[in-house]
């Protein structure tokens, strides 16, 4: 394979995340630049790579030939278009943009130019999530009729990046469960038929919504709900971080993305896989468990470019979640059931 240059366009959480994840686990891939935010020059230097101080230098670069861009969520439309023209491949933070349109004209850039783009939905690259998957495709559980789905982030507003709380970036729903939607279309492969929601903010200082309840159909007639909350006291409810209850027509599933996964069996509970915990307080972000599902991830996209093929996760996927975090948004503000395009 050929070693790809890579930009990274961000520096912050995300921008060190993929910083650490391909210089240390991805031979298919060398940082060349990073660019973007007021951390970059230190980021730059702690990993021996250069500085760019524009968007639109590092995308002159010859030797960058992809870039990863881990930006606030409104920025993600304007630098992907101009990556697309500079006729670099992309991998996109979720959520893939703030709008649908602006999706479907990131979508047309790459393809005019022939270039690779996915979405980073890391969550399908979990050891739970993946086995899940497994399950219901294996048809042990039979026709799923309903699936329920949380993200709680205990700890309120305060507790995230101050841009995230602001209205241009639109809310926790938008910005973190993003991934549920993500995670709904791809264990259903069905897409969300019609949303109906109460998004709404406990916090009186903030802009934007913070917890949210959903009631979901879908294509092929599942029901589905989501509740999505950063407003909850600490330390939440256990196994609520990203999970969801499954029921089939001969099983069910507790699935806890961030500890384990049970299914039933002969009418019984069975754990069925187990993900190695994150040690946020010793190793911190950068552990290397929680970049392994960056690192497949990135493995996968790597392969994409370099054989002319598709990623399995695709700007379509990006697209396609983008639609239904916004419908939810419309149906609260109008108090109707949204209906989407299939």
């Amino acid at each position: 394979m050929t070693r790809l240059g890579v930009g990274i366009i961000g520096s912050g959480f995300m921008g060190r995340t993929y910083t650490e994840t391909i210089s240390k686990y991805c031979l298919e891939a060398e940082i060349k630049a990073v660019t973007g935010g007021s951390r970059a020059p230190a980021l730059a230097a702690d990993y021996k790579i250069e500085h760019e101080a524009t968007v639109e230098s590092l995308l002159a670069r010859g030797d960058v030939s992809t870039v990863f861009i881990t930006t606030p969520h409104a920025l993600h439309a304007p630098q992907a278009l101009a990556a697309a023209a500079a006729g670099k491949h992309m991998m996109l933070e979720k959520p893939m943009a703030c709008s649908v349109e602006d999706c479907d004209a990131i979508i047309k850039a790459c393809h005019e130019n022939n270039l690779c783009c996915t979405v980073a939905f890391t969550q399908r690259y979990r050891k739970c999530n993946i086995k899940a998957k497994a399950l219901i495709d294996s048809g042990s559980l039979g026709r799923v009729y309903q699936i329920m789905e949380w993200q709680f982030l205990p700890g309120g507003l305060q507790s995230f990046p101050k841009w995230q709380s602001q209205n241009d970036n639109l809310g926790i729903l938008f910005g973190h469960a993003i991934h549920n939607f993500d995670r709904i279309r791809w264990f259903s492969g069905a897409e969300i038929a019609s949303v109906y929601a109460k998004c709404t903010n406990v916090e009186a200082d903030s802009e934007v919504e913070g917890t949210s309840m959903l009631l979901m159909t879908l294509t092929d007639g599942t029901t589905v709900s989501l509740w999505s909350s950063g407003q909850m006291p600490k330390p939440g409810f256990p196994r609520t971080g990203f999970s969801a209850w499954i029921v089939g027509e001969k099983g069910l599933i507790d699935l806890d993305a961030f500890g384990e996964l049970r299914a039933t069996r002969d009418g019984k509970w069975h754990v069925v896989e187990t993900q190695e915990p994150v040690d946020w307080e010793g190793k911190g972000f950068l552990d290397r468990v929680r970049l392994e599902s960056f690192t497949n991830h990135c493995h996968d996209f790597f392969t994409a470019i370099n054989t002319g093929g598709t990623p399995p996760i695709t700007a379509h996927d990006g697209r396609q979640a983008v639609a239904a975090a916004l419908a939810a948004y419309e149906s609260s503000k109008t108090g109707k059931e949204i209906l989407l395009q299939p």
